[in-house]
């Protein structure tokens, strides 16, 4: 069932639902766990990638409210494979969310930092191995952001986009480390040559 959107208030609805549907608003039907794995090859990079139970939940509250549709179709003799599609209403009320809706400031929760706002009560090795993984981390991460960018570049152009403005944050991101590295060194030699590490 479908509904209709024109005149309607758009419904209150988690950011992760409007992530659902915005998965779904690309031609092709898709299961859920297709739609995670698109999550975690674009979605993680610049917002977060939902659990494949979660992308569940929403698929099901999208079915209710008719943004979208689900149809069983058999994939071999021990089980059947669900595959979703997004509806004209749903295409309708995710077009009028992401043009009407305030996007609001990002949230930074930085875990890396708090630690080492808190590095009066730390260890400086303490201090220097957290950043140091997550230097690391940042440049894993921007490998495989520059993978999915590869494969993303001819076939969706706006999603593309915003892989090269991850790609450009997760560098960010690594010489952030580096900086914080060599200012934490800097702060220790300053303090009586306790980083000589």
């Amino acid at each position: 069932m479908e509904a209709t959107m024109t005149g309607d208030p758009l419904p209150k609805l988690p950011a992760t639902a409007w992530a659902v549907l915005g998965l779904l608003s690309f031609p092709g039907e898709r299961s859920g766990y297709d739609l995670k794995k698109w999550a975690d090859a674009s979605l993680r990079f610049f917002y977060w990638s939902p659990a494949l139970s979660q992308i569940y939940s929403e698929l099901k509250r999208l079915e209710q409210l008719g943004f979208a549709v689900s149809r069983i179709a058999s994939q071999d003799e021990l089980r059947n494979k669900r595959l979703y599609r997004i509806t004209d209403s749903g295409q309708e009320a995710l077009a009028t969310w992401a043009r009407e809706t305030p996007a609001g400031p990002p949230v930074l929760k930085h875990g890396v930092a708090l630690r080492v706002w808190l590095g009066h009560l730390s260890e400086p090795e303490e201090l220097r191995k957290t950043l140091v993984e997550h230097r690391d981390y940042a440049a894993s991460t921007l490998v495989e952001v520059r993978a999915s960018e590869d494969s993303a570049q001819d076939r969706w152009p706006f999603p593309a986009l915003v892989l090269k403005w991850s790609e450009r944050y997760w560098q960010a991101e690594r010489d952030l480390a580096d900086g914080m590295l060599a200012d934490l060194e800097d702060l220790y030699r300053k303090q009586g040559g306790e980083a000589a590490g």
